[in-house]
């Protein structure tokens, strides 16, 4: 897992309150979304990453079909805010 995945798991425990997620078992192509999530995240949680990545990164997902996509995975997640900031990670 690549630092900046890193930094996007911890953001979205803390975002969740996933307090008891043992983030070495994470992979950056897991589900982040969903009953196959190792996080335990649903549609709310979603919304609420959704919300926090823009607050933190200014990166917005326009609709429902952008967030679905973007949000499949760590892997999906960072490469979708590097593509659309001009921050470096």
């Amino acid at each position: 897992m690549e630092s900046f995945e890193r930094e996007l798991l911890e953001l979205i425990c803390t975002t969740c309150n996933l307090g008891d997620v043992d983030l070495d078992k994470v992979a950056s192509n897991d589900p982040l979304i969903g009953p196959d999530s190792p996080l335990g995240t649903d549609s709310l949680d979603a919304l609420e990453i959704a919300v926090t990545i823009q607050q933190k990164y200014g990166v917005r997902m326009d609709s429902e079909n952008t967030s679905r996509i973007v949000l499949q995975s760590l892997a999906t997640l960072a490469e979708y805010i590097n593509k659309h900031t001009s921050a470096c990670h």
